[in-house]
């Protein structure tokens, strides 16, 4: 947090580090897949040395999850080719006009990110990179947004604070969950600490993470207060899921 002395924002362990959320998914195929594109995800791209990028997915608009496409740029030039981007109707309306300049006629000078827009739908499932992506509606307040699960066993919720009960049996029986959880205290659109490990008592996957963290949780103290199966997520973590 700006300005910020508590002992988490000071902290020399990197795992209390946090940029904003963003997953890459690697696909066996070798194909490159990320969910959102946060303001840090050149940062992110370049500490993980990132060489090809096949496709963005969109949960949502908010500008902690989409001010950082400008830098698709690179793998523009080095794959010669658009980037395909998955996103709802309105998602990609934002995009459009957040990102004018990308979809009008402009000097090109430096260059440009060249996207290709696809719309999705929730339980409207696609193919990418030989793997089932399924779109899942869940709720940052009042705000309908989406939830990505791939294959049969691993899950990204972020920004959530109400899962419908549609969706539910989706995430069941999962190998990974990754899930919201803000922070301790209460919170009018995400998850805190308590509704998250009682989503994770009903849906009992063996492996859950937390994310979208607040400076709430400094990461050793807090697992070993976490249930066995829970786990704070932390920047460059890597894990393998398999279907």
């Amino acid at each position: 947090m700006i300005a910020c002395d508590c002992a988490v924002c000071r902290s020399s362990d990197p795992r209390n580090t946090r940029l904003r959320p963003s997953i890459m998914v690697t696909t066996d195929s070798g194909a490159n897949i990320i969910v959102d594109t946060p303001p840090e995800m050149r940062i992110a791209l370049l500490k993980n040395d990132v060489r090809r990028l096949d496709a963005i997915l969109f949960t949502h608009s908010h500008a902690d999850h989409v001010f950082g496409m400008d830098d698709i740029r690179s793998f523009n030039y080095r794959q010669n080719a658009p980037m395909p981007v998955y996103a709802e109707a309105n998602v990609l309306e934002d995009l459009k006009r957040i990102y004018e300049y990308i979809f009008v006629n402009t000097q090109r000078g430096g260059g440009k990110p060249q996207v290709q827009l696809s719309e999705i739908e929730p339980l409207h499932s696609l193919e990418l990179g030989g793997v089932t992506v399924m779109p899942l509606r869940v709720y940052h307040g009042t705000l309908p947004i989406v939830a990505y699960k791939f294959g049969e066993k691993f899950a990204y919720v972020t920004d959530v604070n109400r899962i419908p009960e549609e969706t539910w049996p989706y995430l069941e029986g999962l190998d990974v969950l990754m899930l919201d959880a803000v922070r301790r205290e209460a919170h009018d659109t995400h998850f805190n600490l308590d509704e998250a490990l009682a989503v994770i008592e009903k849906l009992k996957p063996k492996l859950a993470l937390l994310t979208h963290l607040s400076h709430d949780y400094d990461y050793e103290e807090t697992n070993r207060e976490l249930p066995s199966n829970v786990r704070l997520a932390y920047d460059n973590m890597v894990f393998e899921v398999s279907d």
